[in-house]
């Protein structure tokens, strides 16, 4: 494990780079915005590949504006209807980014922050920050962590963990967009097709249906007979940005299961939250990734909880420990 700067924000804090190395997994984090900026992995012929989306340059992220690539989310993971919510009687206006809505955070969100960071054992990295009372609207001082940690086998494991002074919602997750063929280092261009050509599997019977802007509708609509039906692996295709209600699996068992046939290559996701939102980019502009150049699996509670008492709540109360664990796990076949 080492670290090393890499460049600096616009105001002149520095952005470091660590990179950890276990078991034929390598792993880039950055400080700024808590990004994955690349995870190389073997293939079935014992060839490494860069499987994540990212920018070659880490002075690229703080210009970067939209996908949030490889970014941690935050406070709030996915879409807030109306930028408003009720919490103990009061109204707490957020910031609108998209529209009149608040998409992962407001602006400036967690991937906009620079973390302080230190080693977490042998092979992980703590990131924190500080997100202050009324932050993009939010209520509570919020202090967080996210360990980003190689396991013994070379899997990729995340735990959150937050605190609070006063109640307020919260929703973590990682954007990361992987493409399992292969990413260009030199640019961060995909190298070998589109995501969208890999397999996937995602243990869910439900999704959270949305209405055009992409806001759920508050019902929990079966899978079956749909083209959200990835309970046995198929190709993904286009065109999903939506939430899908993960089944409850035995304790290490995948959530979702990507896999490249070319290369062999597979990436599993196991999670502690009760959801997962599929995102197959297409709305990437070929600068420098074009639609389908990486597919993102984010671990998350539902979009919109604040507003949908139905959903499982997302409310951190002070003497509560917010905790999420989601793991990556690698393999080739």
């Amino acid at each position: 494990m080492n670290t090393e700067r890499v460049g600096a924000t616009a105001e002149g804090t520095p952005i470091h780079r660590w990179t950890l190395e276990r078991a034929g997994t390598r792993v880039r984090l950055l400080t700024y915005g808590g990004v994955v900026q690349s995870v190389e992995i073997p293939g079935r012929d014992g060839v490494t590949a860069q499987v994540a989306l990212g920018f070659a340059d880490a002075g690229d992220y703080p210009a970067a504006r939209g996908p949030y690539v490889g970014a941690l989310i935050g406070r709030y993971a996915n879409r807030i209807a109306g930028a408003a919510f009720t919490l103990d009687g009061v109204e707490h206006r957020l910031t609108a980014n998209e529209g009149p809505n608040t998409l992962h955070g407001g602006g400036p969100g967690f991937d906009r922050r620079v973390w302080d960071a230190v080693a977490d054992g042998a092979h992980g990295v703590r990131l924190s920050l500080v997100s202050p009372d009324g932050e993009a609207g939010f209520p509570g001082r919020v202090e967080l962590s996210a360990t980003y940690a190689l396991e013994a086998d070379g899997a990729l494991r995340i735990d959150y963990r937050a605190v609070t002074d006063a109640p307020t919602h919260l929703n973590l997750t990682n954007h990361t967009y992987w493409n399992l063929g292969g990413v260009r280092d030199a640019d961060g261009g995909v190298a070998n097709g589109p995501a969208t050509a890999h397999e996937l599997r995602i243990a869910a019977g439900h999704i959270t249906p949305v209405d055009a802007a992409s806001l759920p509708t508050g019902e929990l609509a079966p899978v079956a007979g749909t083209r959200f039906d990835f309970r046995e692996r198929r190709v993904v295709g286009p065109g999903y940005d939506h939430n899908f209600v993960l089944d409850e699996v035995a304790e290490g068992e995948a959530a979702a299961e990507l896999y490249d046939p070319v290369s062999g290559r597979v990436l599993t996701v196991t999670t502690t939250e009760p959801g997962l939102q599929l995102y197959t980019g297409d709305h990437f502009d070929g600068r420098p990734f074009g639609p389908g150049a990486g597919i993102a699996l984010e671990t998350q509670h539902f979009p919109d909880s604040p507003n949908r008492p139905g959903f499982p709540s997302t409310v951190l109360r002070p003497g509560e420990e917010f905790r999420s664990t989601t793991v990556y796990g690698f393999a080739a076949r």
